[in-house]
């Protein structure tokens, strides 16, 4: 399936070389992204490749540097997404009775508001920032993982390795932790490659609206919104870090579908 997926392979070059950037994009960097040049909303030429800023900023060390929050934003958050959901998920699918009902009572809560405006209302009373922003979106995206391990646990724990490991006098904790969770895993690391987009997408509609990553912090979400005033004179400080948007989270979802897939057709020959 995967070398016959030229589209998978493109998106896995794609998101290995936005990686690359992030990494070492004080190498990679023409200029330092702070640097104020005397080209003022200057269009892409050989100087600038992708042209200037209000401030006379180059927009590809701009664009470079803004790899870094995006890819900090998506693994941290999707990380303290998933920690939690799966932690939440296997105590709900191992104790089951009253435990289970309570957790699953807070993620239907917590279902029950639309993601984005939750995120939208803590961010406004803790205030914006990239610290901020990555913990809040992993603390109000934890809810699939929780519901999707919940479900794997509680299929696991009927089967007869968990029931030897419980004749074998092994704590709650200890089959959960050596036995459940890791056997669960794979739905969860497919939803966490589909996460990455859509963390990476919502920082960027947060930084847009000024209560995410604050100037004069390079993401690119800020870069849109500072260029969306300037868009009839200076088109490409929002098409650049829009095409940049749409190739990452594509990526990120073409691969996550994939391993989705993937993870499907093995469950279904088992």
């Amino acid at each position: 399936m995967i070398k016959n997926n030229p589209l998978l392979i493109l998106s896995v070059v794609c998101i290995s070389f936005i990686i690359v950037s992030a990494v070492f994009a004080p190498i990679i960097a023409p200029y330092n992204p702070y640097q104020i040049h005397s080209s003022i909303l200057s269009g892409p030429s050989s100087q600038f490749l992708l042209g200037t800023d209000r401030l006379g900023r180059d927009l590809l060390s701009r664009m470079i540097y803004g790899s870094r929050i995006s890819i900090e934003v998506g693994l941290i958050a999707v990380g303290i997404s998933t920690t939690i959901g799966v932690i939440l998920g296997g105590i709900a699918g191992l104790k089951g009775g009253f435990i289970d009902a309570a957790i699953m009572r807070i993620v239907d809560a917590f279902l029950s508001f639309p993601v984005f405006f939750l995120i939208l209302a803590v961010i406004s009373y803790v205030g914006p920032g990239i610290i901020n922003v990555m913990v809040i979106i992993g603390l109000t995206s934890w809810m699939g993982v929780a519901r999707m391990v919940r479900a794997e646990v509680m299929r696991l724990r009927k089967t007869e390795f968990i029931l030897a490991s419980r004749l074998a006098n092994q704590t709650d904790l200890k089959i959960l932790l050596h036995h459940l969770i890791p056997n669960s895993l794979a739905p969860v690391i497919v939803n966490a490659t589909l996460g990455v987009g859509s963390a990476i997408l919502t920082e960027s509609a947060l930084s847009f609206l000024g209560i995410g990553v604050q100037p004069p912090v390079a993401s690119w979400g800020s870069i849109l919104s500072e260029g969306k005033d300037y868009i009839s004179i200076a088109w490409w400080l929002t098409l650049f870090p829009g095409i940049a948007i749409l190739i990452t989270v594509l990526s990120f979802t073409i691969v996550g579908d994939t391993l989705q897939k993937i993870t499907g057709n093995n469950s279904d020959r088992s």
